[in-house]
């Protein structure tokens, strides 16, 4: 038998040293190195020769058959639309967020769902006792007689796997699974190993599995990086003013960026079908500075409210504050409006919000951002029953965005007939091409700043 020997490795980033460190050479963090009684690997010759020689089996790609019609719907139209279309037998999936965010409450009515339509379910509480698993239950209106089990071992649990016949496997959470006893929970390896042993049960079982896992403090996925490489989805759960989104980081079962929108009730989270209307319900259209944007998140389109404030700066340096987008490409589109439409800023904070507490990525919102900030500078708000989207150039042009025929339909839908939006040959709208002409189409020319 090999002889154990002690390394210390970093519960941050799992960087490991022969001997103590104060600070992890990795990651710098400080206290981090923990020490780990480990069997030091084989060397490459033996282990070669333990493995079997026999070369596996070939298939050929034409051979292989695919069920489309095994997927299951998880019950919610919402969660169906980020996962793909429903549960893939064998698939495991990731689902992370900050604590108190809902997590465990959407899983636990998933639970009741799928057990509902006859799917065997477990439920694995390895953090909360079964009690408090049964008020939450109750609390949400949980009906199915659902399999509950505190079992935290992860070889116990592969075995359960590989004895039942379960559809659907919640683990809550993959940070209080044990793969062996020579560490805490949570820690980098015990995580990195409870989920490689897990997973492969699941795929083994063909069982859906779902790993509940918590996040760092900079709201990063917690453990070890090839856990996200290891599962088929990578789920967040995020709070969003009195909204949930539930958004998929990555998918191999479907479109990644995908999002699903929530709100919480006395029965759990309940899906907005109509999320444009959710968003622009408290939308007060007379004010200046407040401007509507087509956007896209994932393959979604969904209206949004994006605001503009600008007041005289009585310091020498005017702030820029912006919440919900990325502040550097805020800059960008106000030098763009500065030197190329001539709006005086240097004298002005320009405050920017995408209201709901929505992130945004979409290039598409640079044009809203411009139009925003403009209708606040001279205190006039945009035509009624306007939307806008289009990407922002560093010369003033507005450039097209993707989707720009679903953004359109969207908007008419939701009454926004009025769609100022750079030309395509997808859309039916009369376009524009730079940004002071997108500011003539909303106010006409001669507009006068307000200096007040």
């Amino acid at each position: 038998m090999a002889k154990m020997s002690t390394v210390y490795r970093c519960r941050e980033c799992d960087s490991q040293s022969t001997f103590p460190l104060g600070r992890c050479p990795r990651c710098g963090e400080w206290g981090t190195m923990e020490p780990r009684a480990e069997t030091p690997a084989l060397d490459i010759d033996n282990r070669i020769a333990e493995m079997n020689s026999a070369p596996s089996e070939l298939t050929r790609l034409s051979t292989v058959q695919v069920d489309d019609s095994s997927r299951r719907s998880a019950g919610i139209p919402e969660v169906d639309r980020v996962l793909g279309g429903g549960w893939v037998p064998g698939g495991v999936l990731l689902l992370t967020g900050e604590p108190g965010v809902g997590k465990s409450t959407l899983l636990l009515q998933l639970s009741d769902l799928a057990a509902s339509v006859g799917h065997q379910t477990l439920y694995i509480s390895g953090e909360e006792s079964l009690s408090q698993v049964k008020l939450r239950a109750n609390r949400i209106g949980v009906k199915a007689d659902l399999a509950l089990t505190r079992e935290i071992n992860a070889h116990a649990l592969a075995h359960h796997f590989q004895n039942t016949s379960t559809d659907l496997v919640i683990i809550d959470s993959i940070q209080s699974i044990l793969a062996d006893t020579r560490s805490t929970p949570g820690s980098l390896t015990q995580v990195r190993d409870a989920s490689a042993i897990l997973t492969q049960a699941a795929k083994s079982t063909n069982t859906t599995l779902v790993l509940i896992g918590h996040v760092t403090k900079q709201g990063g996925i917690a453990g070890p990086k090839v856990i996200e490489h290891m599962v088929d989805a990578t789920l967040s759960l995020e709070a969003a003013s009195t909204f949930k989104i539930l958004r998929a980081l990555k998918n191999r079962f479907g479109p990644a960026g995908e999002v699903g929108v929530f709100e919480m009730g006395s029965e759990g989270l309940v899906p907005l079908p109509n999320p444009s209307q959710a968003f622009l319900a408290e939308r007060r259209g007379d004010i200046p500075g407040s401007v509507v944007l087509a956007a896209l998140e994932g393959q979604r389109s969904l209206l949004l409210e994006v605001q503009a404030l600008a007041s005289k700066t009585p310091h020498p340096s005017p702030r820029r504050v912006v919440q919900g987008l990325d502040p550097r490409r805020v800059d960008v589109v106000l030098a763009v409006l500065e030197r190329r439409v001539g709006l005086p800023l240097a004298s002005l904070d320009i405050f920017i919000n995408v209201a709901g507490g929505l992130r945004l990525t979409d290039p598409g919102a640079d044009l809203a951002v411009a139009l925003a900030t403009y209708s606040a500078i001279i205190g006039k708000s945009l035509p009624a029953q306007t939307a806008v989207v289009g990407e922002v150039g560093l010369a003033g042009e507005v450039r097209s965005v993707k989707q720009m025929l679903q953004r359109q339909r969207e908007s008419e839908r939701s009454g926004y007939p009025h769609l100022i939006a750079p030309t395509t040959q997808s859309t039916e709208h009369p376009g524009i091409r730079s940004v002071s002409e997108a500011i003539t189409l909303a106010w006409g020319n001669g507009v006068p700043i307000d200096e007040s």
